[in-house]
């Protein structure tokens, strides 16, 4: 079985901790970091050409999900990297372009979050939504809609199912990697 499809651009190349996993058929261009036990994972696209990606350990990317960045400009000297943190579920399908993903984010199936976004450490954007440019979601909120907007707090029982997510996709990755090496 083939592996993921990693491009250099511009002198960059993709930087993944050898106990990620990116599966087959994932496209990674250009200025990307990859850590430890994150996974990237089918038919994911990650675009680090005009500015930079990094996703932190533990982080998953589900399947069709698009990152990219923006460019620097006059408004945005440094433009809007595309920053993940560790313990981030990101679901399939989603669109992440030039925002921040905190510690322990959740971005839901088929969500866009925006250029100049975050999304804070145990904040949930729920499925199918839309976060506009420059909002921030709040420690401990959970968002919804188009354009998203407050719905309401996050339960215990909330945040203990993101973690379990975490646990599974770390298992399921790894599972994934060694069957590949078979293939």
């Amino acid at each position: 079985m083939a592996g993921p499809n990693l491009l250099s651009f511009a002198g960059k190349t993709p930087r993944i901790d050898p106990g990620a996993f990116v599966a087959p058929g994932a496209q990674l261009i250009g200025d990307i970091e990859i850590g430890p036990e994150a996974s990237i994972w089918y038919n994911c696209v990650l675009r680090g050409d005009v500015n930079r990606i990094r996703i932190g350990a533990r982080t998953n990317i589900q399947d069709g999900t698009v990152l990219h960045v923006d460019s620097p400009g006059p408004e945005t000297p440094e433009g809007h990297p595309t920053l993940i943190g560790e313990e981030v579920l990101i679901g399939h399908l989603a669109m992440v372009h030039g925002c921040v993903l905190e510690d322990r984010a959740f971005v839901g199936l088929g969500a866009i979050v925006m250029d100049g976004c975050r999304i804070e450490s145990d904040a949930m954007l729920a499925a199918g939504a839309m976060l506009t440019p420059g909002k921030t979601i709040p420690s401990g909120q959970l968002w919804a809609g188009r354009p998203a907007k407050y719905v309401r707090d996050l339960t215990p029982a909330d945040l203990e199912g993101m973690r379990a997510g975490v646990a599974h996709y770390v298992e399921l990755a790894r599972r994934h990697r060694e069957a590949a090496a078979q293939a």
